[in-house]
């Protein structure tokens, strides 16, 4: 098996994230398995149909389902809004499809469980879109806690910020409705800082949280694309039914503390998405908005030299640094895609499960209603059993 057939589902910010992937894995990674970009699908034909030929895809479809009878198509892509992951997922791992599926994996820890209980009984590979896990300096940060170089794990502290519907009248966009979303920022945002931690420390085992909506209505859109829209002409308002920030604390498994910030109200943060974890033999600090570089302190330096030290994670022992530039050259954002789909294509032609996969997912989704219970109930709340 040298290639994969790919029907992908979804056309605008991340459809165009993952087609890039795609296109760069056969000449970064010449070993991977091909990735044929097969079918692409969206509701609107006249759009679906110019992202077909600007990303590079064969054909175009406005049914999901046509992906799914057709034998032909190895590999079901669902980066559409989080209101069909579900359906999608279910009838794609039974009609035998392998699924790569964007985060959150679904609306509630019921339908993300009924996801992975159906793709294990359909023996089927399955992935969640935790891009930000295949960014070489996070890599080397799991090796420095792996091989127990920062000691003992006391704190995991982290954030996502940013900004962009800080303006009042920036339109109801998908993203802002419950029944399509799930929550706001919690489950876009949180949602990758909760895999962040879960990767690097462990499980969690107790939250609490508080959460607010700032902006109560917003104008009704017309168009929108990616994190863009316009509002309509006729300037009616509809509600906005997910939080715009969320806070939580959380104890982890291994004893360490975390503190968590997700809000899409920090001026002048476009997408500030960080981390920082202290040890008893040093600490480590993130910015994924320089995520080439990883701020590194040993407790053993000498005294009069302590301090952080900026570790640039593109020489040719770091992740991935074989396949894109000499050291220094950096690479960027869409990179992190191409890393995850190497993963996916590996574990195919590996005969394993990818990571992260459905488990991670359902596990996400353990911690973020977790959190959403200890809001409504002012108390803290453990987290649920896989």
């Amino acid at each position: 098996m040298d290639s994969i057939n790919v029907g992908m589902i979804g056309y605008k910010f991340m459809g165009k994230a993952h087609s890039n992937a795609y296109r760069a894995l056969p000449m970064f990674f010449p070993d991977s398995l091909t990735p044929e970009m097969k079918v692409i699908c969206g509701r609107n034909a006249e759009a679906v149909s110019v992202a077909s030929k600007q990303f590079g895809w064969s054909e175009f479809t406005t049914d999901w389902q046509d992906l799914l009878d057709r034998k032909d198509i190895d590999l079901i892509d669902i980066n559409a809004p989080s209101n069909v992951h579900k359906d999608i997922a279910i009838a794609a791992a039974k009609a035998g499809k392998h699924i790569y599926c964007e985060k959150p994996l679904a609306l509630t820890l019921d339908d993300a469980r009924l996801m992975l209980e159906t793709a294990e009984e359909a023996g089927i590979k399955h992935m969640v879109g935790f891009n930000y896990r295949f960014t070489p300096a996070v890599m080397l940060a799991k090796k420095l806690i792996d091989e127990g170089r920062l000691g003992d794990i006391y704190h995991f502290r982290a954030w996502f910020l940013q900004d962009f519907i800080i303006d009042p009248e920036f339109p109801l966009v998908w993203r802002l409705q419950k029944d399509i979303a799930g929550s706001g920022a919690h489950g876009d945002l949180g949602a990758h800082l909760i895999d962040m931690a879960h990767y690097l420390l462990g499980d969690m085992t107790e939250v609490i949280g508080m959460n607010e909506t700032f902006i109560k209505e917003r104008p009704i859109p017309g168009d929108m694309t990616g994190l863009s829209a316009t509002a309509n002409k006729d300037s009616n308002k509809g509600p906005v039914t997910v939080d715009d920030a969320t806070l939580f604390l959380t104890r982890f498994k291994n004893g360490a503390l975390g503190s968590f910030e997700s809000t899409r109200f920090a001026t002048g943060h476009r997408s500030t998405n960080s981390f920082e974890i202290n040890g008893s033999k040093g600490s480590v600090i993130f910015d994924f908005e320089r995520m080439n570089e990883l701020q590194v302190y040993f407790t053993d330096d000498a005294p009069d030299t302590q301090g952080f030290r900026r570790v640039l994670a593109t020489d040719d022992v770091h992740a991935y640094s074989e396949a894109w530039w000499p050291a220094g050259h950096t690479i960027g954002y869409e990179h992190t895609f191409t890393h995850a789909f190497l993963e996916m294509m590996q574990a195919l032609r590996e005969d394993r499960q990818p990571t992260p996969n459905f488990v991670d997912g359902v596990k996400c989704q353990q911690v973020l209603e977790a959190v959403d219970v200890s809001i409504k109930n002012r108390e803290w709340t453990k987290v649920a059993d896989l």
